[in-house]
């Protein structure tokens, strides 16, 4: 029995349409029709009035619920993850796993293989975040577990067999020709805690990069004389980068000024989310160091940032409140620029017909009242899944 989704404002490709009801069959978007074409057999759910936009995609999800992926990293803590995430419109994701040893690393795409195989709702693949990072760089990562990009790292990286695998590399800290190598063998390659010079940054571009990991924060800046990643990326109108809107990464007007740069869908919005993300305790430890929530974001003792306390939900309210975008523009860079970046448009990313029907229901404060996750209503976990 088809499903319609009726009384509701719906964000199609084309912009906000009213009077519409969207057909869903099968798991997937059958179409999106005047109200008096809903088909007679169908179940009709009401919307009630509210906003229905494609369910976001974050690319960068270290943990939540109370779980972080480097902790654990099995299918369980994938779907705690994920459960705590989908309260904040949250329908897609890859667990990022930060720096560690490859054992972890392989550990981590196990893990991810195993969650898709068993249906875990709305994971995509896995984002790993280094080892072969940039010391220079590297933030709150763990020097001691940096690494060179060997013959045996790259046969791991392209192992995984089910879904996308994101890397975040440091392009100097490796060579264009293994750049290649990678993204011919699917790895998708991001720079980031980088501390490349802008030619660098620009022959890895040139060979098969197609990402930057939190544009701004851990890589080389744009300067007068030396442009720097920050510049590459700028100057360049095909990369995607993601960009963390929480107001303490990256100031609002710098924000402004990227955005004015290059094109608008070329831009991502990103969580780098921890476990604090749906819980009260806003504390966690770090391989090691302890974490805690201050202002709004996650900081080691010595005051470095340590990715965020940001849900997606927050994410696009501030991108409206703060960066002049409209909510479609918003929306966009949540759900249809993250698929367009894996390779994913013509699967997910927005409400159109053949697409999976993965939705927000938003009020007009654009909080998430609900979500589906291929055609299926998702059920909010709110407390953390034992791991």
């Amino acid at each position: 029995m088809p499903v319609a989704l009726l009384n509701g404002r719906v964000l199609t490709p084309a912009g906000l349409v009213d009077g519409q009801a969207v057909i869903v069959e099968g798991g997937k978007v059958a179409a999106v029709v005047p109200m008096a074409d809903v088909p007679a057999d169908a179940d009709r759910q009401d919307l009630a009035g509210g906003l229905l936009v494609p369910g976001y995609i974050d690319t960068q999800v270290n943990g939540g619920g109370g779980v972080l992926f480097n902790d654990a990293p099995t299918a369980r803590t994938i779907a705690a993850i994920g459960a705590a995430h989908r309260a904040y419109g949250t329908t897609g994701f890859l667990p990022t796993l930060i720096s560690d040893d490859l054992d972890v690393v392989d550990a981590a795409l196990r893990a991810t293989e195993d969650a898709i195989a068993q249906g875990v709702p709305g994971v995509l693949g896995v984002h790993i975040e280094g080892p072969f990072l940039n010391p220079k760089r590297k933030g709150i990562h763990d020097e001691a577990k940096f690494r060179v990009l060997d013959d045996a790292a790259i046969a791991l990286l392209s192992s995984l067999k089910r879904g996308k695998l994101l890397l975040t590399l440091a392009p100097e800290r490796t060579t264009p020709e293994i750049i290649a190598r990678l993204a011919k063998a699917g790895v998708i390659v991001a720079a980031g805690h980088t501390n490349a010079a802008y030619a660098t940054m620009r022959q890895a571009i040139d060979h098969g990069l197609t990402g930057v990991t939190h544009l701004f924060n851990a890589m080389s800046p744009l300067t007068s004389r030396e442009p720097g990643v920050v510049g590459a990326v700028l100057e360049d109108q095909k990369v995607w980068a993601g960009i963390i809107v929480d107001g303490r990464h990256v100031d609002p007007v710098t924000l402004k000024i990227a955005l004015r740069s290059r094109p608008l869908d070329r831009f991502m919005l990103v969580t780098d989310a921890m476990p604090t993300v749906g819980m009260t305790d806003k504390r966690f430890s770090l391989q090691g160091r302890e974490i805690i929530v201050r202002d709004g974001v996650c900081v080691g003792e010595d005051g470095t940032l340590a990715g965020s306390d940001l849900d997606m939900a927050a994410a696009v309210r501030n991108a409206v409140a703060t960066l002049d975008l409209s909510l479609a523009d918003a929306v966009m860079m949540a759900s249809a620029a993250p698929a367009a970046f894996l390779g994913l448009s013509g699967q997910r990313g927005a409400i159109a017909p053949g697409l999976a029907a993965d939705f927000c229901l938003l009020d007009d404060d654009l909080n998430v009242a609900k979500t589906w996750i291929d055609g299926k209503e998702s059920h909010v976990q709110k407390d953390p899944l034992p791991v």
